[in-house]
Formats: C-alpha cells, structure tokens, sequence
C-alpha cells in the first residue's frame, strides 16, 4: 500500500518547489547546446586542478597570480560547492519522487486490469453497456494481454 501525502502536504510541497525556483531564479541560465559545449569543458580531471589552485590560494596567497580576481574566483567556487550540494540532493530527492511514482503507477495498472477483467465478466453475463466499454479497452491488449512496454513508469 502507498502512501500518499494530505492536501496539507501536497500544497506545502508544491509551495516548496515555487519558494526554491523563486530562490534560484536570478541563476537560472538556459544554456544553448553550442554553449553547453563551449562551457562544459571543465571535466573531473580540470576541476581537480581548480580544487588544487583554489588551495594554493588559501594555504600560499603569496603564490597567487595578481592578475586574477581571487574575490571572484572565491565567489566562483562557493557558488560552484554550493550548486554540486544541491544538484545532489534534488537527484536524491528525484530518484525518491519516481520512485513512489512508480508504486503508484503500478497500483493504479494493477487496478485497471482488475475493472477490465470485471468489464469482461459483466459482458460474459449479458450485463448492459458494458461492450463499448470492453471494446474501447481491447485497444490496448495484444491477444488479450496488455501491452508491458519498456518504460517501468508505465
């Protein structure tokens, strides 16, 4: 059995969601693919070398190149840390919302399969107005079995 949230909290999350795109607004970019591929240049590999300048900066300052703006660098980097925590936790937190997804998909095709094998029975016993209903369901089976797909959301 799911479980599934109260209007309370269906409201509270979906006031969530709007406070958190309101909060990260002024950073939204949409980035073009072109762009994607100038920018997204910066591999594991390079951001292990920004890591390792970044702690020369705060351990040997006087190593540092004058010529950069290490203000903005330092900005840059705690806006980048902060970014990589987030992005972790919305992945965690959408893995867990398709997850539930998913029960809920499969409670509500397990219960469709249920009302179409009550739908056939009704026909069998000559009950009114339940052949349209059968034939409007018939679509979606292949030899009266019902079509599995690939997608696991359903």
């Amino acid at each position: 059995m799911n479980t599934h949230l109260s209007a309370t909290e269906v409201t509270a999350a979906k006031d969530a969601v709007t406070q958190l795109e309101t909060a990260l607004s002024i950073i939204s970019v949409g980035l073009s693919s072109k762009e994607r591929q100038q920018f997204g240049r910066v591999n594991e590999k390079n951001k292990l070398f920004v890591n390792k300048v970044y702690n020369f900066r705060q351990n040997q300052p006087e190593l540092s190149s004058n010529q950069i703006d290490w203000d903005e660098f330092n900005r840059d980097y705690a806006s980048r840390l902060l970014m990589e925590n987030l992005i972790i936790r919305l992945r965690a937190l959408l893995t867990k919302l398709k997850s539930a997804k998913i029960l809920h998909d499969f409670d509500n095709f397990q219960a469709a399969l249920n009302d179409y094998s009550y739908t056939n029975f009704m026909v069998g016993t000559g009950a009114e107005n339940y052949e349209v209903k059968l034939r409007e369901l018939k679509q979606f089976f292949v030899k009266g079995k019902p079509d599995k797909g690939t997608n696991p959301e359903l």
